[in-house]
Protein backbone atom coordinates (compact mmCIF):
# COMPACT_ATOMS: atom_id res chain seq x y z
CA UNK A 1 0.00 0.00 0.00
CA UNK A 2 1.22 2.96 -1.06
CA UNK A 3 1.75 6.09 1.99
CA UNK A 4 1.25 9.98 1.02
CA UNK A 5 1.85 12.70 4.28
CA UNK A 6 -0.65 15.45 3.95
CA UNK A 7 1.46 18.50 4.72
CA UNK A 8 -1.57 20.28 7.29
CA UNK A 9 -2.35 21.16 10.66
CA UNK A 10 -5.42 22.29 10.00
CA UNK A 11 -7.40 19.42 11.32
CA UNK A 12 -10.48 20.51 9.63
CA UNK A 13 -8.70 21.05 6.16
CA UNK A 14 -7.57 17.24 6.50
CA UNK A 15 -11.09 16.02 7.54
CA UNK A 16 -12.07 17.44 4.43
CA UNK A 17 -9.34 16.13 2.11
CA UNK A 18 -9.51 12.83 3.41
CA UNK A 19 -13.15 12.61 3.22
CA UNK A 20 -12.49 13.66 -0.94
CA UNK A 21 -9.64 11.34 -1.36
CA UNK A 22 -11.09 7.92 -0.01
CA UNK A 23 -8.97 5.87 -1.78
CA UNK A 24 -8.24 2.10 -0.69
CA UNK A 25 -4.40 1.71 -2.05
CA UNK A 26 -3.36 4.73 -0.26
CA UNK A 27 -2.52 5.08 3.49
CA UNK A 28 -2.71 9.35 4.18
CA UNK A 29 -0.36 9.48 6.92
CA UNK A 30 -0.64 13.39 8.87
CA UNK A 31 2.00 15.31 10.54
CA UNK A 32 1.23 13.84 13.89
CA UNK A 33 2.98 10.85 12.56
CA UNK A 34 6.26 12.41 11.94
CA UNK A 35 9.04 14.95 14.16
CA UNK A 36 7.84 18.68 14.00
CA UNK A 37 8.74 20.84 10.83
CA UNK A 38 9.08 24.35 9.78
CA UNK A 39 7.56 25.37 6.62
CA UNK A 40 8.15 28.48 5.62
CA UNK A 41 5.60 29.36 2.89
CA UNK A 42 7.23 32.74 1.20
CA UNK A 43 5.69 31.96 -1.97
CA UNK A 44 3.86 34.28 -4.56
CA UNK A 45 0.86 32.01 -5.53
CA UNK A 46 -0.99 29.36 -4.28
CA UNK A 47 0.80 27.01 -6.30
CA UNK A 48 4.22 27.90 -5.02
CA UNK A 49 3.27 27.80 -1.09
CA UNK A 50 1.60 23.92 -2.15
CA UNK A 51 5.39 23.52 -3.78
CA UNK A 52 7.29 24.19 -0.64
CA UNK A 53 5.13 22.65 1.87
CA UNK A 54 5.15 18.70 -0.34
CA UNK A 55 8.78 19.37 -1.11
CA UNK A 56 10.05 20.09 2.26
CA UNK A 57 8.24 17.88 3.34
CA UNK A 58 9.02 14.62 0.99
CA UNK A 59 12.99 15.57 1.53
CA UNK A 60 13.28 15.80 5.22
CA UNK A 61 10.68 12.72 5.65
CA UNK A 62 11.81 10.43 3.01
CA UNK A 63 7.84 10.28 1.66
CA UNK A 64 5.51 11.13 -0.72
CA UNK A 65 4.07 14.37 0.26
CA UNK A 66 0.92 16.41 -0.60
CA UNK A 67 1.05 19.75 -0.13
CA UNK A 68 -2.26 22.13 -0.59
CA UNK A 69 -2.18 25.83 -0.83
CA UNK A 70 -5.86 27.97 -0.61
CA UNK A 71 -7.54 31.21 -0.16
CA UNK A 72 -9.76 33.58 -1.12
CA UNK A 73 -9.54 36.03 -3.83
CA UNK A 74 -11.72 39.01 -3.98
CA UNK A 75 -12.27 40.78 -7.36
CA UNK A 76 -12.78 44.42 -5.72
CA UNK A 77 -9.54 43.92 -3.55
CA UNK A 78 -7.49 43.36 -6.52
CA UNK A 79 -7.05 39.68 -5.58
CA UNK A 80 -6.48 39.98 -2.39
CA UNK A 81 -6.39 38.54 0.52
CA UNK A 82 -5.27 35.36 -2.13
CA UNK A 83 -1.98 33.56 -0.26
CA UNK A 84 -2.52 36.00 2.81
CA UNK A 85 -5.70 34.16 2.99
CA UNK A 86 -4.59 32.60 6.30
CA UNK A 87 -3.39 35.83 7.75
CA UNK A 88 -4.70 39.02 6.21
CA UNK A 89 -5.57 40.17 9.37
CA UNK A 90 -2.25 39.79 10.90
CA UNK A 91 0.53 37.11 11.44
CA UNK A 92 -2.07 35.47 14.36
CA UNK A 93 -5.25 36.28 13.39
CA UNK A 94 -8.18 34.15 13.92
CA UNK A 95 -11.11 33.42 10.97
CA UNK A 96 -13.23 36.32 12.84
CA UNK A 97 -10.01 38.80 12.26
CA UNK A 98 -9.78 37.76 8.95
CA UNK A 99 -13.77 37.86 8.26
CA UNK A 100 -14.40 41.04 9.87
CA UNK A 101 -11.33 42.89 7.65
CA UNK A 102 -12.68 41.37 4.38
CA UNK A 103 -16.46 43.10 5.62
CA UNK A 104 -14.96 46.45 6.33
CA UNK A 105 -12.85 46.79 3.31
CA UNK A 106 -16.18 45.81 1.35
CA UNK A 107 -18.99 47.81 3.18
CA UNK A 108 -19.31 50.37 0.77
CA UNK A 109 -19.38 48.15 -2.19
CA UNK A 110 -22.92 47.19 -3.39
CA UNK A 111 -23.62 43.24 -3.53
CA UNK A 112 -22.89 42.90 -7.48
CA UNK A 113 -19.40 44.27 -6.92
CA UNK A 114 -18.41 42.00 -4.21
CA UNK A 115 -17.84 38.63 -6.52
CA UNK A 116 -14.84 35.95 -5.36
CA UNK A 117 -13.66 32.82 -5.64
CA UNK A 118 -11.61 30.12 -3.45
CA UNK A 119 -8.70 28.73 -5.50
CA UNK A 120 -7.26 25.42 -4.11
CA UNK A 121 -4.00 24.29 -5.79
CA UNK A 122 -2.36 20.23 -4.53
CA UNK A 123 0.94 19.26 -5.53
CA UNK A 124 1.94 15.65 -4.92
CA UNK A 125 6.05 15.35 -4.69
CA UNK A 126 8.33 12.41 -4.62
CA UNK A 127 11.45 12.65 -2.15
CA UNK A 128 13.61 12.47 -5.56
CA UNK A 129 11.71 15.53 -6.64
CA UNK A 130 9.11 14.86 -9.01
CA UNK A 131 5.75 16.10 -8.70
CA UNK A 132 2.46 16.66 -9.90
CA UNK A 133 -0.24 19.60 -9.44
CA UNK A 134 -4.22 20.25 -9.75
CA UNK A 135 -6.34 23.35 -9.23
CA UNK A 136 -9.73 24.06 -8.14
CA UNK A 137 -11.74 27.19 -7.98
CA UNK A 138 -15.41 27.64 -7.35
CA UNK A 139 -17.69 31.41 -7.79
CA UNK A 140 -19.17 33.05 -4.48
CA UNK A 141 -20.52 36.88 -3.38
CA UNK A 142 -19.43 37.82 -0.14
CA UNK A 143 -22.35 38.71 1.46
CA UNK A 144 -22.22 41.56 4.55
CA UNK A 145 -22.37 39.39 7.21
CA UNK A 146 -21.34 36.17 8.56
CA UNK A 147 -23.77 33.34 8.39
CA UNK A 148 -23.52 29.43 9.60
CA UNK A 149 -21.62 27.69 12.13
CA UNK A 150 -19.95 25.10 10.00
CA UNK A 151 -17.18 25.23 8.12
CA UNK A 152 -14.15 27.25 8.80
CA UNK A 153 -11.86 30.59 7.06
CA UNK A 154 -13.88 32.59 5.02
CA UNK A 155 -16.60 29.90 4.59
CA UNK A 156 -19.34 32.22 7.00
CA UNK A 157 -19.16 34.78 4.38
CA UNK A 158 -18.67 33.02 1.09
CA UNK A 159 -22.06 32.62 -0.35
CA UNK A 160 -22.44 30.18 -3.33
CA UNK A 161 -25.63 31.04 -4.90
CA UNK A 162 -26.15 27.38 -6.75
CA UNK A 163 -27.31 26.52 -3.21
CA UNK A 164 -28.69 29.49 -1.76
CA UNK A 165 -25.77 29.35 1.42
CA UNK A 166 -22.67 30.37 2.69
CA UNK A 167 -20.39 27.90 2.63
CA UNK A 168 -20.75 27.54 6.60
CA UNK A 169 -24.91 27.14 5.97
CA UNK A 170 -23.61 23.91 4.24
CA UNK A 171 -23.30 20.25 5.77
CA UNK A 172 -19.78 18.60 5.39
CA UNK A 173 -21.05 16.37 2.70
CA UNK A 174 -22.59 19.49 0.73
CA UNK A 175 -19.04 21.03 0.76
CA UNK A 176 -17.28 18.43 -0.19
CA UNK A 177 -19.47 17.44 -3.12
CA UNK A 178 -18.74 21.42 -4.30
CA UNK A 179 -15.54 22.99 -3.25
CA UNK A 180 -12.73 24.49 -4.39
CA UNK A 181 -10.66 21.74 -2.63
CA UNK A 182 -12.71 18.67 -4.02
CA UNK A 183 -12.57 20.10 -7.47
CA UNK A 184 -8.30 20.11 -6.73
CA UNK A 185 -8.51 16.30 -5.64
CA UNK A 186 -10.78 15.15 -8.42
CA UNK A 187 -8.51 16.59 -11.18
CA UNK A 188 -5.13 15.04 -9.52
CA UNK A 189 -7.05 11.44 -8.54
CA UNK A 190 -6.53 10.18 -12.30
CA UNK A 191 -2.47 10.98 -12.23
CA UNK A 192 -2.08 9.63 -8.72
CA UNK A 193 -1.56 5.71 -9.22
CA UNK A 194 0.59 6.19 -12.21
CA UNK A 195 2.65 9.32 -10.08
CA UNK A 196 2.88 6.73 -6.98
CA UNK A 197 3.87 3.86 -9.16
CA UNK A 198 7.12 6.02 -10.72
CA UNK A 199 5.44 5.84 -14.38
CA UNK A 200 4.11 9.34 -14.65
Amino acid sequence: MHQILIVTSNRKKLKEMLDVFNLDYCKFLTLNDFPSINIVENGETFFDNALIKAKTAATKFNVISLGEDSGLVVDALNGKPGVYSHRFAGETATDKQNNELILSLLKDFPLEKRTAHFVSCVVLCSPDGRFITAEGRIDGIIIDEPKGENGFGYDPIFYYPPLKKTFAELTDEEKNRISHRKIAIEKIKPKLLDFLEGND
